[in-house]
């Protein structure tokens, strides 16, 4: 266990290759969490060194946004060591992933956690509402997330929104996967959905999404929600999905109205050998810091 960290940690890499020392959490704005945590993937496998590749691929990205016209970094960016989660049951892994959210939310920090399998959202959403009590998690995905249970498994990646649903109500945006017991369960979730297949019909959309949402905000990024043209490196890869600038235009219209107080990004497995998909997820956790301190 590190000295002051509620949590089993592995030696760190920094985001952005960014100097810090022991002080640096108590200054930092935005804390970065990596989570390389896999126990239920279902399909492709390797989530589990997706936080490893983002923080690597992180190095590469310049510091200076030149939309935003600044270095994004001079808020304030802390990296945690990653958790290792040594637990034999899941249950344990997610009660320490739910007291670091909230050590971080009680703290006042912004945190991004890199995951790591969807599943693990559930237990940081929990830590989070704990002192954000009115909060709507936006989630950016190609799957519903919302089976009741997947392989009898209730805490399958399968099913990261069901259990989620239980701490905070949910905004999806981006979904064309969904099973059929999930789309009967629909009506009597508190979900609003915005399926891939005909949400761009309106052209307010965005609008639409935001007004769905609460005032606080937990941001979950599942990968496969962007096309795979431009991140094939999932493990459930779907056609359609969001492209880059639309999905920017969206987060800054979220940003922009909404305050968001925590995000993940998540289910990315490195491709051996392509590093384009690791250095998209790298510059995506660094805009989202950008939006949520810089947007003027």
């Amino acid at each position: 266990m590190h000295p002051q960290l509620p949590y089993h940690a592995a030696p760190p890499f920094t985001f952005g290759a960014l100097e810090q020392d022991e002080h640096g959490l108590d200054r930092a704005r935005a804390v970065i969490l990596p989570i390389p945590f896999e126990r239920t993937t279902s399909y492709g496998a390797g989530t589990r060194n997706g936080p490893r590749e983002i923080l690597l691929a992180s190095s590469q990205v310049e510091l200076y946004d030149e939309e935003l016209g600044l270095e994004i970094c001079d808020t304030g960016i802390y990296t945690l060591p990653a958790m290792e989660s040594p637990f034999a049951h899941t249950e344990d892994a997610f009660a320490e992933m739910r007291a670091t959210a909230t050590w971080l939310a009680g703290a006042g920090k912004f945190f991004v956690a890199l995951g790591g399998e969807h599943a693990l959202t559930t237990p940081l959403v929990a830590g989070t509402v704990s002192h954000h009590p009115a909060l709507t998690v936006l989630q950016i995905d190609a799957h519903a997330d919302l089976r009741d249970s997947y392989m009898g498994d209730p805490h399958s990646h399968a099913s990261a929104m069901r259990r989620t649903l239980a701490h905070a109500p949910c905004v999806q945006v981006g979904i064309r996967n969904l099973s059929a017991p999930e789309a009967l369960a629909v009506p009597d979730l508190k979900t609003t959905i915005f399926y891939d297949w005909n949400m761009r019909d309106d052209p307010a959309w965005m609008d639409r999404v935001v007004d769905a949402l609460g005032e606080k905000v937990y941001l979950t990024i599942d990968l496969d929600g962007l096309d795979p043209a431009i991140m094939p490196a999932v493990g459930t890869p779907e056609p359609g999905g969001l492209h880059w600038r639309e999905l920017l235009a969206l987060l800054k219209k979220v940003m922009r109205q909404r305050t968001v107080v925590a995000a993940d990004v998540v289910e990315l497995c490195p491709l051996p050998g392509y590093t384009a998909p690791n250095f998209l997820a790298a510059r995506l956790v660094y805009k989202l810091i950008g939006y949520r301190f810089c947007l003027g």
